[in-house]
């Protein structure tokens, strides 16, 4: 069921990289497409080190955006960005992303900015990626991938996250395995992830074997406590 709602952003983060940032966002943009399909969705990837999210949001979804706006600094090696950017002999132009993100905000209903790596990533030789969560202010969703260690990097970043005086949402836990329930059991049980770091679990991203069937991505959104998301 669709959910009424006034303008907002969110920062989709995440425990590390390849954590599932990218399929949260591209599940959470589909859903946002099929029940708001007269409002105004953005999609930012502030900072990009090699080819990737870009690439794959402005091939799925049909946004008007410049790449400029989709992505305001980009750097060629899929390094860190402070070391990507030095290998280029440039520096990182944090306010040229902030312009960037301030007009998208003014201009989009729903604005979903997509992070890189976990909220300890460098962005910078002196900000993480928490440090920029912070001072953009911007509520943040963290997604862990199910699997062995998670445990132990979610309680981290969102230590980070309380240090930093990030606004995090909430936890979506991101399954690569088909026996769903198992994995999480095995891997991170809700209720101990939960407890350890009294952020609540929004959901879970199963398997997606088919991200054309928009059907299932919205299925898979709608799965998720998006009350308390959007509410």
């Amino acid at each position: 069921m669709a959910i009424e709602r006034s303008h907002q952003a969110f920062l989709i983060a995440g425990t590390d990289t390849n954590a599932g940032k990218t399929v949260l966002t591209t599940v959470l943009a589909a859903y946002w497409q099929r029940y708001y399909p007269h409002s105004r969705l953005g999609i930012m990837k502030p900072i990009q080190s090699g080819e990737g999210d870009r690439e794959w949001y402005q091939h799925y979804f049909s946004l008007d955006q410049s790449p400029e706006e989709m992505n305001p600094l980009y750097f060629q090696a899929p390094l860190a960005p402070p070391i990507a950017a030095m290998r280029e002999g440039r520096s990182i132009d944090l306010a040229k992303a902030w312009q960037v993100y301030n007009q998208l905000c003014q201009q989009k209903d729903l604005l979903l900015v997509e992070s890189l790596g976990g909220l300890g990533s460098p962005i910078t030789f002196e900000l993480t990626v928490a440090d920029w969560a912070r001072d953009w202010q911007l509520p943040t969703l963290l997604v862990v991938p199910v699997q062995l260690g998670a445990i132990a990097h979610t309680v981290a970043n969102v230590a980070l996250a309380r240090q930093a005086k990030v606004p995090l949402v909430g936890i979506v836990l991101n399954c690569r395995e088909e026996d769903v329930e198992s994995a999480i059991a095995d891997y991170t049980p809700i209720d101990l992830i939960q407890s350890l770091t009294q952020i609540p679990v929004l959901g879970i991203l199963p398997p997606i074997a088919d991200f054309t069937d928009t059907d299932k991505l919205t299925q898979i959104a709608s799965n998720l406590d998006l009350e308390r998301l959007w509410g």
